[in-house]
């Protein structure tokens, strides 16, 4: 899931650090900032291809926390091959959102930590911004939950990433596919999305 989620950590909260980086490295960091920056401009709403990624127009950000299993999601590098994979998030003193994602790799238990944040609580509260690196944010979108909180799609600003999102670890198939023709309706290809084994969670 991702890692498809509240103020910016400025510069100024961080010591400082001197590091020395080899030309390459230095190039593949600037392309990745030079990305993240024209994301950033992108609206609300963006239609990347024929996607419609717009977040939903409500949420209760507090029936929102807690656990989340990934049923489904499209393929992508820092969750490939991984199974069991659940996110708990959990309100923050500072107003943040504590992120820990877990699963397992290859028989061994992986976790990463991060935070999210709203930044537009009223106007956009299913758009969180979620970061598991330094002041680096990436888009997190609701797309679609249910009245009961127990089942949520989410994309991001584009059309690279999709998760099916459930309380429990083995939803029933109805509502599997309610989700995934959601998805379909939305301009996904849900051909791309991947089952993800929960058999360590039940």
């Amino acid at each position: 899931m991702p890692q498809h989620q509240a103020s910016y950590l400025q510069i100024t909260d961080c010591p400082i650090i001197t590091i020395t980086l080899k030309p390459k490295i230095m190039q593949s960091i600037l392309k990745l900032l030079a990305v993240m920056s024209a994301s950033a401009l992108l609206p609300m709403s963006l239609h990347a291809g024929n996607i419609d990624n717009t977040p939903v127009a409500k949420l209760d950000l507090s029936r929102y926390l807690g656990t989340w299993y990934e049923i489904a999601r499209y393929d992508h590098s820092f969750e490939r091959g991984m199974t069991d994979v659940r996110a708990e998030y959990v309100l923050r003193d500072d107003g943040k959102i504590e992120v820990l994602n877990s699963g397992w790799l290859d028989g061994k238990s992986k976790t990463a930590h991060g935070k999210a944040k709203q930044p537009d609580p009223e106007a956009a509260p299913a758009l969180l911004r979620v970061s598991f690196f330094l002041f680096f944010y990436s888009d997190y979108r609701i797309l679609m939950i249910d009245d009961d909180y127990t089942t949520a799609l989410v994309g991001s600003s584009s059309d690279s990433y999709l998760w099916i999102l459930s309380r429990s670890p083995s939803p029933s198939q109805e509502t599997i596919n309610k989700y995934v023709a959601e998805a379909k309706h939305r301009g996904y290809d849900t051909t791309r999305l991947i089952k993800v084994p929960q058999s360590r969670n039940r």
